[in-house]
């Protein structure tokens, strides 16, 4: 039984860091293990243009400048978004995330139909500069558990066979409908979550309603989490780490119309590990977490590496500061893997 596992330093490819004390708080638990971390870019004052993300990029740095660590700030797309935007933001700035109107957190200003940002799409795909999506239709009349199927079928691809050339990100995908999509698909990729890798549905409601599991998109049937588990594990260059790391504070998801996120950069890494062993897979690891990504997105390979252990460990039931306290994914449990110090 293998007791350390030494791979390539890993890259997060969804991240959100929030702002004020609760970027402080959250930020170095992703800092400590990942190289680089795309961060999301619903922020309370969106992240429009590139100005704007170099000045959260500079927040980043800031919280984070005790580690090696480059924050990657994307752009937010709005009805309003223009190919002049798009232009002005490359090459510092990678990508732009679709968000369709109201599907999250702070997705109000997102967009309400893809028709009205073509022109943005046409220079993205004119410039090299990904297009991240959260993959879920907001009609009301969809149910909640096909609303990333439906998506799939009304918005992405006609964005895809429209922008053959235009790099896609699906993000946090969650069903063998999306997984067929993109391992289907040309210039499309999709990130997968340590969360959706270890619930189903019927995890939410494990001894009463569990606030702390509950995100969006929200997690699928059990086929659907074995299929995410296959994908993930399997070798297949277009799936790749992104843990949609989203801290909310205990109370924000504990009162009635409860935040949806799942603040796992505590043990994500470590989740990923676990899943990868179970299926006798840890020979992909690096690939999933350091390689594909970085490739995807047209980045050097990281040169140093870390090391894991096989040494037991208990997530903290909270993390807090003086300002913020909030519950992490897998909250008590132990845990097999966790980093080695230097």
């Amino acid at each position: 039984m293998t007791s350390t596992l030494t791979i390539r330093r890993p890259d997060d490819w969804h991240v959100h860091f929030r702002e004020g004390a609760m970027l402080n708080l959250v930020a170095p638990y992703t800092a400590r293990i990942f190289k680089r971390a795309i961060a999301m870019p619903n922020l309370s004052s969106p992240l429009y243009d590139g100005q704007a993300c170099r000045r959260y990029q500079t927040q980043l740095l800031a919280t984070c400048g005790d580690h090696d660590f480059i924050p990657l700030p994307v752009l937010y797309l709005s009805d309003a978004s223009k190919a002049d935007t798009i232009h002005a933001a490359t090459p510092q700035v990678p990508a732009a995330k679709f968000y369709p109107r109201g599907a999250t957190t702070a997705s109000l200003d997102g967009v309400s139909d893809y028709r009205k940002i073509l022109p943005a799409l046409a220079a993205m795909e004119k410039v090299g500069m990904l297009l991240l999506v959260h993959g879920e239709t907001t009609d009301p009349t969809v149910d909640i558990y096909e609303r990333e199927k439906v998506f799939i079928e009304q918005t992405l691809a006609p964005i895809r066979n429209q922008f053959p050339d235009l790099k896609i990100v699906f993000e946090h995908i969650t069903s063998r409908a999306a997984i067929a999509f993109v391992s289907a698909a040309k210039n499309t990729a999709a990130t997968i979550t340590p969360h959706h890798l270890l619930y189903n549905r019927s995890d939410l409601f494990v001894d009463g309603l569990r606030p702390h599991r509950y995100c969006l998109p929200v997690a699928k049937s059990e086929e659907d989490r074995v299929a995410l588990v296959e994908a993930a594990t399997g070798g297949q260059a277009c799936f790749f780490a992104g843990s949609d790391s989203a801290p909310h504070t205990k109370s924000d998801k504990c009162k009635d119309h409860g935040c949806a996120g799942i603040f796992n950069a505590v043990a994500a890494l470590e989740t990923y590990t676990e899943v990868f062993e179970r299926m006798n897979a840890l020979h992909q690891l690096e690939n999933f977490t350091s390689v594909y990504g970085a490739r995807f997105y047209g980045l050097a390979l990281n040169q140093e590496t870390i090391t894991l252990l096989r040494e037991p460990w208990q997530v903290p039931m909270e993390i807090e500061s003086s300002a913020v306290r909030v519950v992490p994914f897998r909250a008590g449990e132990t845990i097999t893997w966790q980093l080695a110090h230097s």
